[in-house]
């Protein structure tokens, strides 16, 4: 018997098949064709300007949020492609959480911060509850438990960081997107997202945008190695080099510009 039957195949949550990305005559990013699976986190790497982040806000539609903004190609979301006329915005969203760069907690006490969502959503359970588990998710209720009153913003950078996670959590989403979400954070605050994001993709499927590649390593199973590179026009167009494990990635890719990145020597 073949060894490699018994291997079951991860769940394809999004594919993306030849897809550009423009913001008006720009095209910013040209030509991707990348996999999201299920409960793993993917990261991607690549220099400034590359494209990274206009991807990422591709999966829950932020980019419609951009005057001009479209994409060529296709996304698909559980097969279903994610840019038709029927498709609601709204919904994606709420199936598709994001983590910005800044925590951006709302000016509202913590508890009102994490149902935020849910309360838009007419969620009908249990707030308390809710509150409760999401912030557990997001390994802050030890921290706040005695102080859910007070406002989201008296808390450290590291721990509204925690929050706006907890805050995504409780709307129930199926992906969680992050972008940067470490860079405004000292060392020890990275720390505890890192192991934080270990223990959500037992739940989530995770994709990261990230700078550092310590923490590409740490976080990611796959990760999607980005480029740019100059047009007639003096633009800079962004494009995949290659996907594939976070171990080939950084130790054995198949390009030699994924080496000289991953290595430090350009970036």
């Amino acid at each position: 018997m073949d060894s490699h039957s018994t291997i079951p195949q991860p769940t394809t949550i999004f594919s993306v098949a030849n897809a550009s990305i423009f913001y008006g005559s720009f095209k910013a990013v040209r030509d991707v064709t990348l996999d999201i699976y299920a409960n793993q986190v993917t990261a991607l790497i690549g220099p400034s300007g590359c494209g990274k982040s206009t991807l990422l806000r591709c999966f829950n539609r932020m980019n419609d949020l951009v005057p001009g903004a479209r994409v060529e190609g296709k996304i698909t979301y559980h097969n279903k492609d994610l840019y038709e006329k029927t498709v609601d915005p709204v919904e994606v969203r709420r199936r598709v959480g994001m983590v910005f760069q800044k925590p951006n907690p709302f000016p509202k006490s913590i508890y009102d911060n994490v149902v935020f969502g849910a309360r838009v959503n007419k969620y009908k359970g249990d707030l308390d509850e809710l509150v409760e588990t999401s912030l557990r998710q997001a390994a802050l209720w030890d921290e706040v438990k005695d102080k859910l009153k007070e406002s989201g913003l008296s808390l450290s950078g590291g721990q509204q960081q925690r929050l706006c996670i907890a805050r995504t959590i409780a709307t129930r989403p199926e992906v969680i997107l992050m972008d940067e979400p470490c860079s405004a954070l000292d060392p020890i605050s990275t720390l505890k997202v890192e192991e934080l994001i270990h223990e959500l993709k037992q739940n989530y499927t995770i994709v990261i945008v990230t700078h550092n590649m310590q923490q590409a390593t740490r976080v990611s199973d796959r990760t999607a190695f980005f480029n740019a590179e100059a047009t007639a026009k003096g633009n800079r167009v962004g494009y995949l080099v290659e996907c594939d494990a976070t171990s080939v990635i950084f130790n054995s890719p198949k390009e030699q510009a994924t080496m000289d990145y991953v290595s430090g020597r350009f970036g």
